[in-house]
């Protein structure tokens, strides 16, 4: 007898899925290992639930029990439906190309034109190119798509429409997307059971060549999937605090959740967050830009008052220290409001009412601003709009801020009024637009001049303004029909206060706006942009800065590479045109221009000899990457090698040394060489050869040997004048001692070792008359040496 001894399984060790439907709709459940290569000791299949079998929204399917189950609290379900609310990545499934469909511009490069994620949100391009965002997905019921998108622009063309398994796609009508008005708007569309492919599609044209703003889409949920065997935890931002939810709820001002929670939390009173925030900010410092000033409309008693008012939302902190934005370190007041004052008399074509507002007079009469008149016989009014006080916002005029990224910001306010004029207030961003509509329900000549067939002028707007700027600031004037929306005018920069009149021809025109933007610095929106051709990097180590000049590089390179095959056996090429600097690039690259073109040719080309192909330009060089065929690995994302003299960095003064040589007859020459090997170009010339006078080493040996012959002499000098001194005193200790020796025991006299007068003299005379200078030293070496008793 035997037995085989099956391992044990733990619950984590493998999970349940299902097998595809049969032609009855039945399928089973098996348990798949979650490590490889093991197949026994699992649990047995089991007969499976209906193919079409699905749980309802905030449920889902428990595979071990093969029942429904409500979500948890934090989390959500669509039942048979996937959502996409995070756009850190592009999501799986997603895909986005860019497509240039201008034939006029063949070289415009649109492979970067691309949809982005931006976190809550993912933004289309903003350039020239037609970008196209798809997901494919498989139904097994019918179902319904729905997102929000935010599209603002008109100068964008957006559209939405669905392709199923024949290519076939929605109504053409229902496919255009309509413009949004100030918010995310929601869409809607019915999806048929099988395949799916969803297309979002943008193509922007430029009219006044200024800041494109992107179409944004979130949200994106699609029902009639196959079931969900799990909850998704509540993103950052969102809470669902039952279990059973569908959907997750964002969290308001003020506070903030993390993954997954069932409950927002407030933030602590020095910070903030916008609703759906993840987290919370430090409320920074107020300034003088977080306010604005107005005046109140007037009230009962006809008056009116300047007053300030802080920018909603509020984020700032007015007891915040050490800012600085202003002198005194810490945040700013609100200032108090001003004195009550007169209002103004009513605008032209207006009078006064009992609650001190101004309505517009009646039909066949006019005014000043002050009270209605009736017309005399015989005439008849001008009507029109003449607006010369500001002390509320006319009913035919609205105020916006257009921004270019999507803000929850609530704030909607974008000209203020202040009594005799109209002004743009802080924007959240320097790039946002200022926006001043003003509609005009139609025109009507009067009938005086109505019979005039040669006036061309149906009627005229007028307006005097004047810009403030500290950059370059646009204050655009556009005139909107019916059909399209014209720019009018512009001015750039601070102007000095001046009028401008626009002349109506067509009854068409039936709204004006200003649009005022401080700076474009921000904007992403250019088209273009122009490069130096130089660079500076700093070089590795935290070293001296590297210069570096690409202007010889300026000129844009056309090259092919070598002939390839499809596998149909057509013969192909690539085309690049590659520019680094130095004249306008297109929005798909500032640094690098580099773009390519797809094209055939039957022509026979030479096949390549090496792996790496060099294509020669002057001084330049480009080299095909080795690694991948043609340099691409994938066929989207091309590689070069530059490789050019000009790519090391311009020559400085640490680039070369200098040589002293010897000084030859007074003359001493200084040459500067290039360090070696030589790493760069340009820059800084070698400077020219310089000589300085010097002095010789003959000269300077002259000077040390008669130097040392004078302090010979003087040292021997000195050497004898001593010697001399000693021996005399040597001479009178020997006269002493004989002296003494006649008497033992018994020193001299006191007064015998003095020195009597004229005595060196004499001593002197019998030393130089009786001796000889050897004589001398014979006597001195005899007198040295020991006496013997």
């Amino acid at each position: 007898a035997w037995s085989v001894a099956f391992p044990s399984f733990s619950l984590s060790d493998y999970h349940f899925e299902y097998t595809d439907c049969d032609v009855l709709g039945s399928r089973w459940r098996v348990a798949v290992p979650n490590k490889p290569d093991t197949c026994t000791g699992l649990p047995d299949p089991v007969k499976g639930t209906q193919c079409t079998f699905s749980c309802s929204e905030g449920e889902f399917l428990d595979m071990r029990s093969q029942e429904c189950q409500k979500c948890s609290g934090g989390t959500y379900s669509l039942g048979t439906g996937v959502a996409f609310d995070e756009w850190d990545s592009m999501p799986a499934g997603f895909i986005s190309h860019g497509m240039n469909m201008n034939i006029a511009d063949i070289y415009t490069n649109c492979s970067n034109s691309t949809w982005i994620p931006k976190g809550d949100y993912i933004a289309s391009n903003i350039d020239e190119c037609t970008s196209t965002l798809s997901y494919a997905v498989s139904l097994k019921k019918a179902g319904t798509v729905s997102f929000e998108y935010f599209y603002p622009d008109n100068t964008i063309f957006f559209e939405f429409y669905v392709q199923n398994d024949q290519c076939e796609s929605t109504d053409s009508e229902g496919r255009w997307m309509r413009t949004s008005e100030k918010d995310w708007t929601p869409h809607n569309l019915k999806l048929n059971r099988g395949n799916n492919v969803l297309y979002w599609r943008t193509t922007s044209f430029a009219l006044v060549g200024s800041a494109v703003k992107p179409v944004l889409l979130r949200n994106i949920a699609i029902s009639g999937v196959a079931y969900t065997s799990e909850c998704f935890h509540c993103k950052p931002g969102t809470y669902s605090a039952k279990p059973g939810s569908a959907h997750c709820t964002p969290c308001p001002a003020d506070s903030y959740s993390n993954k997954g929670a069932t409950v927002c939390q407030q933030c602590e009173v020095d910070k903030y967050a916008e609703a759906g925030s993840g987290s919370c900010k430090r409320r920074p410092a107020c300034t003088t830009s977080d306010y604005f000033y107005t005046h109140t409309p007037c009230d009962s008693k006809g008056q009116t008052q300047l007053m300030y008012k802080w920018i909603e939302p509020k984020i700032c902190s007015e007891i915040v220290e050490g800012t600085v934005h202003n002198s005194t370190g810490g945040a700013v007041k609100l200032p108090a409001s001003g004195q009550m004052e007169t209002c103004p008399p009513c605008n032209p074509g207006f009078s006064v009412t009992n609650t001190s507002g101004c309505e517009p007079c009646p039909h066949g009469s006019y005014s000043n601003g002050t009270a209605c008149a009736e017309c005399p016989v015989g005439t008849e009014p001008v009507v029109g709009f003449e607006y010369k006080w500001w002390n509320k916002m006319p009913d035919n005029m609205r105020s916006s801020v257009y921004s270019r990224e999507y803000s929850d910001s609530a704030r909607s306010t974008g000209w203020e009024v202040a009594g005799e004029y109209i002004y743009t207030t802080q924007g959240d961003l320097d790039s946002d637009y200022m926006m001043l509509s003003l509609t005009v329900p139609g025109y009507r000549l009067p009938h005086s001049v109505a019979k005039d067939d040669e006036r061309s002028e149906l009627s005229r707007i007028s307006f005097v303004f004047e810009t403030q700027c500290t950059a370059d600031c646009t204050l655009y004037f556009m005139g909107y029909s019916e059909r399209t929306n014209d720019m009018v005018e512009h001015w750039s920069g601070s102007t000095r206060k001046q009028s401008y009149s626009y002349l109506v021809k067509s009854n068409s025109t039936v709204s004006f706006t200003w649009g005022f933007q401080r700076t474009q610095a921000y904007s992403e929106a250019h088209s273009a942009c122009v490069s130096d051709c130089r660079l500076d990097l700093q070089s590795t180590g935290g070293g001296e800065v590297l210069q570096y000049d690409f202007t010889p590089l300026a000129n844009i390179t056309s090259f092919q590479s070598s002939p390839r095959f499809t596998s149909k056996g057509l013969r192909y090429f690539h085309q690049f045109r590659v520019g680094l600097c130095g004249e306008e690039v297109r929005a798909d690259g500032c640094i690098l221009y580099l773009e390519y073109t797809f094209g055939q040719s039957q022509n026979d080309f030479p096949p390549p000899t090496v792996a790496r192909r060099i294509l020669t330009f002057d001084s330049v060089f480009v080299l095909l990457s080795s690694k991948c065929s043609e340099g691409t690995c994938d066929g989207c994302s091309f590689h070069f090698l530059w490789r050019s003299l000009y790519a090391c960095p311009l020559c400085t003064e640490s680039h070369y040394r200098e040589i002293v040589s010897a000084c030859i007859q007074g003359i001493q020459r200084t040459t500067y060489v290039w360090q070696q090997p030589l790493q760069c170009t340009g820059g800084v010339s070698l400077p020219a050869q310089t000589v300085s006078a010097c002095v010789t080493l003959d000269f300077w040996l002259k000077v040390g040997v008669s130097t040392g012959t004078v302090a010979a002499i003087l040292l021997i000098s000195i050497s004898c004048y001593f010697w001399k001194r000693t021996r005399k005193l040597e001479y009178k200790y020997s006269k002493l001692m004989m002296t003494a020796g006649d008497k033992e025991c018994e020193l001299p006299a006191a007064d015998s070792c003095a020195i009597m007068e004229g005595e060196d003299a004499e001593d002197d005379l019998i030393y130089l008359t009786k001796k000889s200078f050897f004589t001398k030293i014979k006597s001195f070496s005899r007198e040295v040496r020991p006496k013997r008793w």
